[in-house]
């Protein structure tokens, strides 16, 4: 049994990655009481206890917190934003490709992604990588999230407020400066950043970003059926990311997107629909699952050598 601490586990992430460690067969979690969650010296105790740490903090406590560990036998995955460009930290995405999930497997630091970066680096990281997109494009990107990725206060001011400006989507991040453009930006392997256009809407959870595609304007001739063999080719064989048959309709409510059909669960879908002269990609998943304590716990399992999908399925 592996001892698994969860420093900020009273938290929005901190208390699903609970919930999920709670239903893993292979770790006893090591819990702080409320109360004392700023005990620093208790913190400090548990934390070098653990063989793994979650860090479920804000980005201006996670340094602090890293001084604490001590044990060069504990390993880390951080959820905050604080290291998700650190190249000292590997970056928990491991079906990007098989060096990724090997920095994963070896690190004794990692960087848990970014809801909205996920599923937008799974859209372009392919593109990029095969040259149909330029690293020099400001990729426009169009999210919608559920209100739950926002963490406690967003959470309650959505489901007790009476305004009207909450009853609806809400575009936010207007300066196009929203904390994962940078994350998406490096590790997509784009050389400028993307047009991320996010939207909070009045739902829990379920996270879905679209990558609207002009064909004139790729690098390389691609049809829909194109796009579908090359997400095929990087993640046919992942666990987790499922590629859709191109314009499926199977999954589609009244002839439009499901939003939160990958709710739940760790699953990553990607769809395809478009024409001849433009294609959209739409690349969903739970923003508190494959976006937040799935990745989470999946990485966890790759950096004990355990079966990545322990606890998950």
């Amino acid at each position: 049994m592996y001892k698994i601490y969860v420093d900020g586990q009273h938290g929005t992430t901190g208390l699903l990655v609970n919930e999920r460690l709670a239903e893993h067969p292979q770790v006893e979690i090591l819990e702080i009481p409320y109360e004392e969650r700023h005990n620093r010296e208790l913190r400090e105790k548990l934390l070098n206890e653990a063989d793994l740490v979650f860090l479920c903090l804000p980005d201006e406590a996670v340094e602090d917190t890293v001084s604490l560990i001590i044990n060069p036998n504990t390993k880390i995955i951080d959820a905050s934003t604080a290291n998700r460009i650190n190249e000292v930290w590997a970056y928990g995405l491991p079906e990007l490709s098989a060096g990724h999930k090997e920095k994963i497997t070896g690190a004794s630091k990692v960087s848990n992604p970014g809801c909205h970066a996920t599923a937008s680096i799974v859209a372009l990281y392919p593109l990029v990588e095969e040259g149909i997109i330029t690293r020099e494009t400001a990729v426009p990107l169009f999210s919608i999230t559920g209100y739950t990725g926002g963490g406690k206060q967003m959470i309650q001011t959505y489901e007790t407020t009476e305004e009207r400006a909450y009853k609806a989507p809400r575009q936010y991040a207007l300066g196009l400066n929203h904390k994962h453009v940078p994350e998406i930006r490096v590790h997509s392997g784009l050389n400028v950043n993307p047009m991320f256009m996010p939207v909070v809407s009045n739902y829990p959870r379920g996270l879905a970003v679209t990558l609207p595609l002009s064909v004139k304007d790729l690098e390389k001739p691609m049809t829909k059926t194109d796009m579908y063999e090359l997400y095929q080719k990087y993640y046919g064989d992942s666990i987790f990311i499922r590629v859709h048959n191109v314009d499926e309709t199977d999954d589609l409510v009244d002839n439009a997107f499901d939003v939160q059909g990958s709710n739940d669960t760790n699953y990553h879908d990607l769809y395809i629909y478009g024409n001849k002269d433009q294609i959209q990609v739409i690349s969903r998943l739970d923003n508190l699952g494959k976006g937040a304590s799935g990745a989470a716990i999946q990485n966890m399992n790759i950096m004990l050598g355990m079966d990545e999908t322990t606890g998950l399925l």
